[in-house]
């Protein structure tokens, strides 16, 4: 994979761990929409709290990643979608945990009026190979 992290002072900075642009080339990998539940037994995790919700979002993107013989420094592009962007900075702090700032990929993200199982995050990704 080339990765090469883009990133001007022509336009805004970012305002969490991510940058404003990536240039990548290598085979893609379309991570869907993950959810907070337990890969054993299909159950919520951290009902009401975001960060346990994050973690295990998070947990379970890597696990994919992995899979597919990759890991978070693979990640060009994300996705967020919170439930209340009150969550942000929280969210953030967990997501931080997953991607250094200065390799961050890019992101979006938007509060939705719902999610499934009424979850407070969904994490979706794309990498490079």
């Amino acid at each position: 994979m080339n990765k090469q992290v883009i990133n001007t002072g022509q336009a805004p900075a970012p305002v969490g761990p991510y940058n404003q642009a990536i240039s990548a080339s290598g085979q893609m990998l379309f991570v869907s929409g993950q959810i907070p539940l337990n890969p054993t037994n299909g159950e919520l995790v951290g009902a009401g709290d975001i960060t346990q919700q994050t973690q295990q979002v998070l947990t379970n993107l890597k696990a994919i990643l992995t899979a597919a013989g990759v890991t978070c420094e693979n990640v060009v592009k994300t996705t967020v979608f919170l439930a209340d962007m009150n969550d942000f900075a929280t969210m953030n702090l967990v997501y931080s945990q997953y991607f250094a700032e200065a390799t961050a990929p890019a992101r979006a993200c938007v509060q939705v009026s719902r999610l499934p199982k009424d979850v407070l995050v969904e994490i979706d990704c794309i990498a490079v190979v």
